[in-house]
């Protein structure tokens, strides 16, 4: 599409590691935000929110991290509205080469009940706030929290205080999930259009998914006026999620004719961080997602597949290399060398180093030898699934599990922790609960199982099995993923690895103020 103008630009601003975090069970550790930064930043993500730096000391220093090194990407951190907040965000991202703070406060009658505040009295608390950060940044957002329930009157009233209070991006957010796309249109069309001094900012739109609709709510937000889409990769987020990045992005693209607006999001990068967000957040993609799910490009049907062969035009309105898909999916053997498996993993969009290529291609040798043939999906399973690594403080070394059906199965496993070789049995009802029960014997924790999820990558009694596991120990929440032909086996590895991500976070917890004190769920 021709980049006539920027009025026709729409900037996106991801925000996969604030709100797309608040997910219950999808923390990241402080490298995979790091991890996630880097890709936003190489597929041309405008802003970066890196997260909310009061809430905790491991927030701040990420935040802070990403912002020293974010190469093209404006790095923002989101405040509420007192002092405090703003200048804690302030130091997080003022290292940033361009650094923006997002302030934010509940405006609808069941939001200022809250702090109880009377509208005059917030009136002035948003003027203080935003000139306090202005004061500090140069580049300040502001968001009326749940816009889309704030009387008219009212709303209009606080966005044109937080414009001459030096507010340079005005985000109109639909917290609840609650508007709908006509809706949407016209509370952006009707703010530019009747509010002093807002043709001087940018409007930005921030959906949420309650009714299904933070895609299309978004996209009408543009048609209306705003010019910037506040959202996530595969749409993670708060109860049913938040605009998915990838959506609102290849719609664009897709339907410049109707939508004629532009973004610097190089579409090609999309599978890859899907995948990778999907693995470290313990969230898998559901098959018929939009854009990045199994089936997307997929076609059982005789007449899809003979449409398909003859034009593939005729069952797909994109290609699936403009996501970063390959247009096919040739399984590899146990014959295929290192160079036709780099080749496929740059076909599926992922590049790896010599050493981590030598790593995955032993990995793929021994899957090769308990199966006939090596998948797409496979492949991806088997880079992204959370293999131990080898500074892991436990690791399993081998297991033995027996199952009957007269009796309770039994498991033995053999766990290298912190190089101590330690071997514990235990019976359970079934072959994955003695494991889980022999792994804390060996391991003793309080770690509550709230979440274990099996999904067979590829078809076939051969498939492997990816398994999630989610855990939650005094209020702290870890995901672990392992694959493996053998589920149970893939299951202990999972558990573990979830266990080892709650020994990390243990450890890489420093003094300040605990997530966990700070309510800010539903934020903007």
């Amino acid at each position: 599409m021709t980049q006539a103008s920027n009025k026709d630009r729409v900037w996106i601003f991801d925000t996969t590691l604030r709100d797309g975090e608040q997910s219950p069970g999808a923390t990241m550790t402080h490298d995979e935000k790091l991890e996630i930064a880097s890709l936003l930043d190489e597929m041309g993500v405008d802003i970066i929110e890196a997260g909310f730096p009061i809430a905790s000391e491991g927030d701040f220093k990420a935040v802070s991290e990403i912002a020293q090194n974010s190469k093209n990407s404006m790095i923002c951190g989101l405040a509420r509205a007192n002092f405090a907040d703003i200048d804690r965000c302030w130091e997080a991202v003022r290292h940033a080469a361009q650094p923006r703070i997002h302030t934010f406060i509940g405006t609808s009658p069941l939001h200022r009940a809250i702090p109880n505040l009377t509208q005059d009295e917030m009136a002035e608390k948003i003027h203080e706030t935003v000139s306090h950060a202005r004061n500090l940044c140069d580049n300040v957002q502001w968001s009326p929290m749940d816009a889309t329930r704030t009387e008219w009157d009212y709303l209009a009233r606080v966005v044109e205080i937080a414009i001459k209070a030096g507010a340079s991006t005005i985000n109109i957010p639909d917290t609840v999930g609650y508007t709908a796309p006509i809706e949407s249109a016209d509370l952006i069309r009707r703010l530019i259009a009747e509010v002093p001094g807002a043709d001087e900012v940018i409007f930005a739109t921030h959906c949420h998914n309650d009714l299904g609709m933070a895609t299309a709510n978004s996209l009408a937000a543009v048609a209306g006026g705003a010019r910037q889409i506040e959202c996530t990769i595969n749409g993670l987020g708060e109860r049913a999620g938040n605009t998915a990045l990838e959506e609102v992005v290849m719609a664009m693209k897709v339907r410049g004719d109707i939508m004629p607006y532009y973004t610097e999001i190089d579409t090609t990068k999309v599978m890859n961080i899907s995948r990778r967000v999907a693995t470290v957040s313990g969230f898998a993609v559901q098959f018929n997602k939009a854009i990045v799910g199994k089936n997307a490009f997929a076609h059982e049907s005789g007449i899809h597949q003979d449409g398909m062969l003859k034009n593939p035009e005729n069952f797909e309105i994109m290609r699936p290399e403009d996501v970063g898909l390959a247009g096919s999916s040739l399984p590899l053997g146990k014959h295929s060398g290192r160079a036709a498996l780099r080749d496929k993993l740059g076909q599926l969009g992922m590049e790896v180093g010599d050493n981590q290529l030598k790593d995955i291609f032993v990995r793929f040798k021994e899957l090769a030898d308990r199966k006939k043939e090596v998948y797409d999906d496979d492949i991806v399973a088997l880079v992204r699934a959370g293999e131990d690594p080898e500074n892991d403080r436990l690791q399993i070394v081998s297991m033995k599990v027996v199952c009957g059906t007269g009796g309770p199965a039994e498991a033995t496993i053999e766990m290298d922790v912190d190089g101590k070789e330690v071997i514990a049995t235990e019976q359970g009802d079934g072959p994955v609960d003695a494991s889980f029960k022999a792994i804390r014997k060996i391991h003793p924790n309080t770690a509550r199982l709230q979440l274990y999820q099996v999904n067979a990558v590829t078809e076939g009694t051969d498939a492997q099995a990816t398994v999630s596991v989610r855990l939650e120990e005094d209020g702290v929440i870890a995901t672990g993923q392992s694959a493996n032909t053998d589920t149970v086996v893939a299951s202990a590895k999972a558990y573990v690895h979830a266990l080892n991500r709650l020994l990390i976070r243990r450890e890489k917890s420093g003094p300040g103020v605990d997530a966990r004190e700070i309510s800010y769920k539903d934020v903007t």
